[in-house]
């Protein structure tokens, strides 16, 4: 397929972007994907799918597959710990306004395989890895790209750009879209272990937010292993909090183990709460994390990405069979609200409230979510928008 025959140039070759190719080509547009990595990674990332993301999955021929490959929790909790008191939101409540109602724990790097996969027998795709963006310009017809790979540097030109090379963008940065927002100042650091939590702490769910005495972790069972999200202790700097004896302590914290953890994976990372003003700039669009991060409380962050995906795909869809260019206006309109009010806000209010250290005002807090789940009416309406239902309504009653 010659360069200058792209419909679309996609940036980025993670779940936001595989997806994106994937509607086009179904919707009938040709792409290409570039990626500047050789392969798809391999590390910890997000491993949360939410109701809504599943529903267009499906649609899109490829949720069964994930599903397979993942864990179906159908209920998720916020505990305390030790004394394992706990609230329980239970997601079947939601039948009736979703084809998938749990939440399906399974490592992003799966579905990333299985789009890749998919994307790979389209006519209408083509994908090149070790394709590291360093220019892009463009005029009112055309968008040209420079890439530096390890045959020297190439060019090329789409008709439309999607950014979705997360949050670093190459894409943004070249066009200067102001990101503006927030570090958080907490270092998450997530462990993965095989040891069976389930059969030592009463009553766990598949997801689990937890307090204990001065601090917080998390539990998410994946397919195979558990996923730990743990912190320093408030003396304790990064570089001490990352060794072997410091993971191993926290560790027989939540359950004691005697003949210890075997850790897997380590990863730590920053969180950041940030977004730009406007998701177009001509004929380069962002997707996910290149136009909005959160704090990963809640799962949102990948998901909303994915949500973003569908909308804007939908949009150049709506381009290239003839509608004005500012169709694509309505992508912003559907998508930046929803970031920000409903993604970055609920992500934000779930950190802070895990991130709450005061005895008294915890009980409190504990006390509220469980009047949430004391009658259907109440749960209802708090999944319907901790499950992104409702910002994927919202985002849908735009026009």
């Amino acid at each position: 397929m010659p360069s200058s025959d792209y419909n679309v140039a996609i940036i980025g070759a993670g779940p936001v972007g595989l997806f994106s190719a994937l509607r086009l080509s179904n919707l009938g547009v040709s792409c290409v994907v570039l990626e500047a990595e050789n392969e798809l990674p391999e590390d910890l990332r997000a491993s949360t799918f939410h109701p809504p993301t599943l529903d267009i999955l499906e649609d899109a021929g490829i949720a069964d597959r994930l599903i397979a490959q993942g864990r179906v929790c159908p209920t998720w909790q916020i505990r305390q710990h030790p004394d394992h008191d706990y609230v329980e939101f239970d997601l079947s409540v939601l039948s009736e306004d979703t084809r998938h109602p749990y939440r399906l724990q399974c490592e992003q790097s799966r579905l990333c395989k299985l789009l890749l996969k998919e994307v790979l027998e389209r006519e209408n795709i083509d994908v090149k890895f070790g394709y590291r963006l360093t220019d892009l310009t463009q005029d009112d017809t055309r968008v040209s790209l420079a890439f530096e790979t390890s045959d020297g540097v190439e060019t090329l030109e789409a008709r439309y750009v999607i950014g979705a090379d997360g949050s670093r963008s190459q894409v943004r940065q070249a066009l200067n879209f102001p990101f503006e927002g927030l570090t958080y100042p907490e270092t998450t650091i997530l462990a993965t272990t095989r040891f069976p939590f389930e059969e030592h702490l009463p009553n766990l769910s598949g997801i689990n937010y937890v307090w204990k005495e001065g601090g917080t972790f998390s539990l998410l069972h994946l397919p195979d292993l558990w996923r730990c999200s743990l912190y320093p202790d408030a003396d304790e700097d990064i570089e001490d909090a990352l060794k072997p004896e410091s993971i191993q302590r926290k560790l027989q914290e939540i359950v004691p183990n005697e003949d210890g953890y075997e850790v897997e994976d380590t990863r730590r990372y920053r969180i950041h709460m940030r977004i730009v003003d406007d998701y177009r700039n001509g004929r380069v669009i962002l997707a996910g994390d290149a136009a909005h991060i959160n704090s990963p409380s809640g799962g949102m962050g990948m998901n909303g990405g994915l949500h973003d995906a569908w909308f804007l795909t939908q949009a150049l869809h709506e381009v290239d069979q003839g509608a004005p260019i500012e169709r694509l206006d309505r992508y912003t309109r559907q998508r930046r609200p929803v970031a920000e009010e409903q993604i970055l806000k609920q992500a934000d209010a779930n950190r802070k409230r895990m991130q709450e250290r005061n005895p008294e005002r915890r009980s409190e807090m504990f006390a509220q979510l469980k009047e949430k789940v004391s009658s259907r009416d109440t749960l209802h309406a708090h999944l319907l928008h901790s499950s992104m239902i409702a910002g994927w309504r919202q985002s849908m009653a735009i026009d």
